[in-house]
């Protein structure tokens, strides 16, 4: 097992405004999402971040278990509160993620990514991230946003079975990776691109499908007991996929895709 995360080395390199200034470190936890979600813990600090070395029930997308190493990987979770945050469109926030962690791992590592719709950060096909997003809500405000990210980071074997081939920057790089340096800069460009979803969100969702290497390909779309087939035609401004059929174009919220060969 790798070292346990050194918080003391984290908040030295932390360079964040608001963003992992309260930091809270569980060895292990049943979600990070769930964690922070439970309003029976009493955490109400905007920006608080919950890092776990070992998850028992780490979630991803459509109820499915997330897997990690522990004291391997980064699995953690922030909270906004801030009606600012809240009121950003949660779509765009979310492909907003997943290119903080693509863009985060190619100027660290100089490995170069590419994201899948919605949440998923990929190197060469292989599945190096996932994130997810949940809210609780007053009637239809939203009052609580948690955003949830699992990256490989120092894991070397993976077992099981797994919808996509998994791999980790260090069997990318060949090398060990600091979490604690990683960690910090991840938060520095989310809290920076939190401000760009407020203020650019087009930016964001060119950026997104310029990553995208699916955009104009054969896709499936699974949707619980329904299969959809067609071309990505693009990412509308809501951050809804498009896809074009045979019979009729489709805005699609949900699903998991896949490319047709």
């Amino acid at each position: 097992m790798d070292e346990q995360f050194n918080l003391e080395k984290f908040y030295l390199k932390l360079e964040t405004e608001w963003l992992g200034r309260n930091l809270l470190y569980l060895d292990e936890v049943d979600s990070t999402n769930s964690f922070l979600m439970n309003r029976d813990n009493k955490i109400n600090k905007h920006g608080t971040v919950v890092l776990a070395e070992k998850q028992s029930a780490g979630k991803g997308r459509l109820d499915r278990t997330w897997y990690s190493n522990e004291a391997e990987n980064l699995t953690f979770s922030m909270l906004f509160l801030k009606k600012n945050i809240l009121s950003l469109n949660p779509n765009i926030l979310n492909l907003a993620s997943s290119l903080v962690i693509a863009n985060t791992i190619e100027s660290l590592y100089f490995v170069k990514t590419n994201v899948k719709w919605p949440n998923d950060v990929l190197v060469e096909g292989k599945k190096i991230s996932g994130i997810l997003l949940e809210a609780s809500y007053a009637g239809e405000t939203m009052n609580r946003l948690v955003a949830g990210i699992g990256l490989n980071v120092n894991q070397a074997y993976f077992q099981g079975n797994f919808m996509m081939e998994p791999t980790s920057i260090r069997l990318e790089v060949n090398e060990e990776i600091e979490r604690e340096k990683l960690l910090a800069e991840i938060l520095k460009r989310y809290e920076e691109m939190i401000d760009k979803v407020a203020f650019s969100p087009d930016a964001v969702l060119r950026e997104w499908s310029r990553k995208c290497r699916m955009i104009g390909d054969k896709i499936e779309v699974k949707r619980g007991e329904e299969n959809l087939y067609g071309i990505f035609d693009e990412i509308d401004s809501e951050g809804y996929l498009i896809l074009r059929t045979r019979e009729s174009v489709e805005r699609i919220s949900y699903g998991d895709v896949s490319a047709v060969k």
